[in-house]
């Protein structure tokens, strides 16, 4: 009886180790524990900042909302608390945007957030 081997999937799985690690320099592309190394922490760090890159448009969108509050005579906490009192339902994102490209509608937002503070 001839002695098999798992050639065909050890070379598939070589193959595709190696094709994950196209483009990288020197050793990490060609030599496969040094290649495996890269690729596993390369996979982890494209996970890790999947998940940090909604904190950092989080960041982005009160930082543009804070500058367009203060503009308007408004801390961003008290615009927030404004808003939540007068339940109007923008999020974060919509209203960076309206910071951002129309800041005349941004401006009628901070008035309904001051007039709900005053009530």
């Amino acid at each position: 009886m001839a002695r098999t081997t798992c050639a065909v999937a050890s070379r598939r799985r070589r193959k595709r180790i190696r094709k994950q690690a196209k483009g990288y320099w020197g050793d990490r592309k060609n030599h496969l524990r040094i290649t495996s190394d890269a690729v596993d922490r390369a996979q982890a760090n494209s996970y890790k900042d999947r998940k940090k890159k909604k904190s950092d448009f989080r960041k982005l969108w009160i930082t543009r909302i804070s500058v367009a509050a203060k503009i308007n005579g408004l801390s961003y906490s008290k615009l927030m608390h404004g808003l939540k009192i007068g339940q109007c339902e923008l999020n974060r994102k919509i209203l960076a945007d309206l910071a951002i490209s129309d800041p005349g509608a941004f401006s009628v937002v901070a008035e309904q957030a001051k007039t709900a503070l005053a009530r």
